[in-house]
This record gives structure tokens, sequence and C-alpha cells, in this order.
């Protein structure tokens, strides 16, 4: 029940996604003699994607942490339990757990009351009890969720025809270097910033997904995404430069089929060492653009940054980041909603204007008001 938890603060093995496993952890959490509604159980990992079902393993993984601290056996836990136990990841009561999110405490209780369900037990996440301190947990933390910040093309200006300014995807570009490494960066940054990727559809891009037109630009073909898990499919469009990107990578990498974004192996000396043959693992988006975003300061390209602005920057950075930065500068640009909704993959309205509702301020009535009031006020022409 221990593999690829996380406890204390400490990352263990990832956990697998492979159904055997799953089925495993479920009668561990619940006990080899309990019958286990196989076919519930089948059904919900042929439905679930990979993602989900290592989610249910670690979330599995924590409960039966929770309990075994406890010293009460899971298949016997009680809505008492549970509600303690969404106490302290709310930091309503003191303890060692680590206080988090209202959507993250939800999910837990979704996927361990799924494994009581499927075991054919009394689901004690589902008790009166529980959905109190879930509502008492919410008026504690907030449900809005934190947001990665946002790395727009030019970075945080109003107008944008403005010079790029601070942390954004025009000085992590120019802070790319020479080499493979660079090389494949620029074209990671270009492909994530046009089509919106997601980390997971940016590691699963295949040489053959991507197509080039007769004036240099490309669509590029998402087989999957995880608005899209029957696998119809969708394409995004690849701007010129972002197609010249892709071709001086798969040139010096020698890169013919499979994964287009691999892992670049240096020596100690930062020199490149060799360059694999399988696709990057999706946790290794968010360091690459927490380590462009160091090399861009190291460069000067930030501007007056200061180190503890570096890093807030770094720490707020993940692989989302360019995402919420592709909606901003939608939002900026006057694009609609359904516009962008199609363009980059969304589903929920409400997630793109959460995107977007940052820029709100400077451009809603009360920003006009201001500026209008400026230009009017005898102060505008003094000086």
């Amino acid at each position: 029940m221990t593999r690829g938890a996380v406890t204390g603060g400490h990352a263990l093995a990832r956990l697998s996604a492979d159904p055997a496993d799953l089925v495993g952890d479920v009668r561990a959490l619940v006990g080899a003699a309990t019958p286990i509604d196989e076919a519930l159980l089948d059904a919900a990992l042929r439905g679930w994607s990979a993602n989900t079902r290592r989610a249910f393993r670690s979330d599995l993984t924590l409960w039966g942490a929770w309990c075994r601290k406890r010293r009460v056996t899971a298949a016997v836990a009680t809505p008492d339990l549970v509600a303690a136990w969404v106490r302290a990841l709310a930091g309503i009561d003191p303890s060692d757990e680590t206080q988090r999110a209202m959507a993250t405490i939800e999910r837990y209780l979704v996927h361990v009351g799924w494994a009581y369900r499927m075991a054919g037990l009394a689901d004690p996440t589902a008790a009166p009890l529980v959905k109190l301190e879930k509502k008492a947990a919410r008026k504690s933390l907030g449900v809005r969720q934190r947001q990665a910040r946002a790395i727009r093309f030019k970075g945080d200006i109003a107008d944008l025809d403005s010079p790029a300014s601070g942390v954004c995807l025009a000085h992590l570009l120019k802070a790319c270097r020479r080499d493979e490494l660079g090389l494949r960066d620029a074209a990671l940054l270009r492909v994530a910033y046009d089509a919106g990727c997601r980390r997971s559809e940016l590691v699963a891009i295949l040489v053959q997904h991507i197509e080039k037109d007769a004036q240099g630009a490309g669509t590029l073909f998402l087989p999957s995404s995880k608005t899209d898990q029957v696998g119809e499919g969708a394409y995004a469009y690849l701007s010129p430069a972002t197609m010249t990107a892709i071709t001086r990578w798969r040139d010096k990498a020698d890169i013919r089929k499979g994964p287009l974004f691999r892992r670049v192996e240096t020596h100690f000396d930062g020199s490149v060492a060799a360059i694999g043959s399988a696709a990057l693992h999706p946790n290794s988006i968010t360091l690459i653009y927490k380590r462009l975003i160091r090399a861009a300061h190291a460069r000067k390209l930030l501007g007056e940054m200061s180190d503890a602005e570096l890093e807030r920057w770094v720490t707020a950075v993940s692989s989302h980041s360019i995402r919420v930065g592709v909606a901003q500068d939608n939002f900026a640009a006057d694009e609609s909603l359904p516009a962008i909704m199609q363009a980059y993959r969304w589903r929920d309205p409400r997630t793109v204007l959460r995107y977007g509702a940052k820029l709100a301020p400077k451009s809603g009535a009360s920003a006009r008001m201001a500026a209008r009031m400026a230009v009017s006020s005898p102060e505008a022409g003094e000086g």
C-alpha cells in the first residue's frame, strides 16, 4: 500500500496504473477475505484513464496510511475516522498531514468511497457527518483552486504590441541553448504555446502527428487528451516559426519517427551526452519551464527581478503555465470564448474564464474610467 505514496514530503516510486496493481490495492485495503465486486472494478478500470488509475492508487495509499496511524483496520473504518481525516487535511485540526486544497480532498474521498463500494462494504465517506465536515472544510479553505502562474508570449502587458516584459515565452526562447538541449526546449515551448498543450499531450506527440502545409505552417494531430478519453482526436495549428523550430530539433537529433520530445542527457559539465529514444516523462515539463526561467534570469533577460521574486515565480510555475498564458493572450486579443475553447480543447467555460479573470480588472469598466479620468485631470498636463 505504500508504493508511490507521498509521505512527509518525500515522493517514493511512481505508482503503476496497471489494473492488477489496483485490484491488489483494493484487496489490501479491505482485507483479502472480503469479496470484491469484480464487474464493478473491471468496468471502472476499463473506463478510467491511466492518470485516474494512478490517482486512485495514490489516494487509497494515503487513506490506508491514515488508518494505520490510528490503529484501525480500513475495512471497518467509521465516518468519524473519515471526518477526522478531512479536518486534518483541511488544516482545521492540528496534524502532521500536509494541508490540501479542497478539490484534492474531495478527490480523495471519491476514490476511497469507490474502493468500499467495490468491496460491497458500507461507504464511510457517504455519511452525513462527512458531508458536513466537507462543507466546513470548504468554508475554511475556500474552493478556488490555486492557479499556475501564467507564461504569456510577451508577459504581463496591456498592449500586445508592447515589448516583451518579465517572465514570458519570448524571453524563455532567448534563454534556450544552441545545442540539442536548447533546440528541443525551443520546439517544446513553441508547440506548447501554439497548441495550448497539456503536459500529457506534449509528451504523446509523435513525428507522424505533424503535417506541414505549402505556406510553412503545420497541423498537429492530438490522438487523445484529458477531455478526450475515447480518442476522437483533435487538430491544432502550428505556426511557421514553430515548424522551423521542430525541423531544427529533428535534424540535429536525427529524429525520423517515434516520439518528438525526448530526454537529452548531459555530462557533468552540461554538454550533451546522448539523446534518448523514449518520450519525455510528463513530470519533466514543469522542470524544463523552471530551468529555463532560471536561465533567463541568469542572462538578465527578466529585467530587475530580485532573487526572492525569482523563487516565487519558479515555485508558482507548472506544466500548465503556458496553457494559462495562451488563454490570457487570447482574451487580451479579444478572441471569443467559444473560439478559445474550440482552438485549445476546453470543455468547461468556467475554467477558461478563471484563467482570464486576472485580465478582467485591466480591461473592465473601472480601468477604462480610470484611464479617461487620468487624461482629463489637471495633473495630466503638468511637468
